[in-house]
């Protein structure tokens, strides 16, 4: 195409002064990318991360079904199989989408029963809603015990990094009694301290969850954040002498405001990193200790509580020990795989 001859007296750009792009040229401008955010940058590396990835769905799955199966399956979690209204007691400790003598006497008739996917328990209770029942408390413990530890340790090692001095060596002090307390025996004391002052309280959260469950909350809430605030603190301590943290300085800002705008938004990696992995570790905590007998309070269930509940028929009724122990398995390998693949996505020293 001839390019046409420019006018002397014309403010248009002369085109004969330019040259097309070569194939090199134009294949470089293909590889450069558009600006993209910390956050965005992340994600998309995280995205190519198959094990993260697989646990990503995994968890959706989870999450999925512990919204979708109450409103799907026609039993409670505490309700006992009844048929035509009264206890059907033959429906005792069922194989997976097998009938009890009842049920299968409707069927028959021409009836529909819903199918129990995991077969029932000892007293006659469908098995799949029990494990759904009890993967949603496993998972709220664990989510909270996240949020707890998130807010806890995150300001508490950003006034301390922050700060640093006699200020930073007294909390890191704190800090270390702390480590070194005992998270069990507190547990233990708690318990046996709240089940006298709180056993005849009117509050329905804790008439629900029980002493044991709340004593665990508040050890997450005063034991599980040391470590939090130790990362957020090592991470304060590089970044705070940074140019751009001494000119905020100079500028006038407020402490909080430095904190707030930011040092912490330069620690995010780290913390997004330590919640995560900190989900499966209470997971984890609050199964243990409600298979030893400390977790949630009967009728509730828990992943725990039904692997301990499981153990006594073991050898006649394994697949009730299987349900709930593959459960909790799943859940912490999801979440430590999901930990992992963040912790590779937004370290910046891993990042090269």
């Amino acid at each position: 195409m001839d390019v046409p001859s420019k006018n002397k007296l014309s403010l248009q750009i002369d085109l004969s002064k330019f040259e097309k792009a070569t194939e090199d040229e134009k294949r470089q401008q293909d590889v450069m990318s558009k600006s993209t955010s910390f956050f965005r940058d992340g994600m998309r590396k995280l995205m190519k991360n198959p094990l993260a990835v697989g646990s990503l769905i995994v968890l959706i799955l989870v999450i999925g079904t512990i919204i979708v199966a109450p409103m799907v399956v026609p039993y409670g979690y505490e309700e006992m199989i009844s048929v035509n209204g009264k206890r059907d007691k033959t429906a005792k400790n069922l194989a997976p989408f097998e009938y009890s003598q009842r049920e299968q006497k409707v069927i028959d008739e021409g009836g529909k029963v819903f199918p129990h996917i995991m077969g029932t328990d000892s007293q006659c209770r469908d098995y799949f809603i029990r494990v759904v029942e009890g993967t949603k408390i496993s998972l709220t413990v664990g989510l909270f015990a996240s949020i707890l530890v998130l807010i806890i340790g995150v300001l508490y090692g950003s006034i301390s990094g922050y700060m640093g001095g006699k200020t930073d060596l007294i909390m890191m002090r704190v800090v270390d009694i702390i480590y070194s307390l005992p998270d069990m025996l507190i547990i233990i004391l708690l318990s046996v301290v709240l089940n006298e002052r709180l056993s005849g309280s009117a509050n329905p959260i804790i008439r629900s969850l029980g002493t044991n469950m709340v004593s665990i909350f508040i050890v997450f809430g005063l034991l599980y954040w040391v470590s939090m605030a130790r990362l957020v603190r090592g991470e304060i301590l590089k970044i705070k002498n940074n140019e751009y943290i001494l000119a905020a300085k100079a500028v006038g800002a407020r402490s909080d405001r430095i904190i707030r705008t930011h040092i912490i938004p330069n620690c995010i990696s780290v913390i997004i990193i330590t919640t995560a992995l900190q989900i499966p570790s209470a997971i984890f905590t609050e199964s243990f200790l409600s298979f030893v007998g400390m977790g949630v309070k009967a009728p509730m269930p828990s992943l725990g509580s039904l692997a301990n509940a499981a153990r006594e028929g073991l050898q006649s009724y394994p697949l009730q020990l299987v349900f709930p122990a593959v459960t909790i398995v799943l859940i912490v390998l999801a979440f430590n795989l999901l930990g992992d693949g963040l912790r590779d996505a937004f370290d910046p020293k891993l990042r090269r």
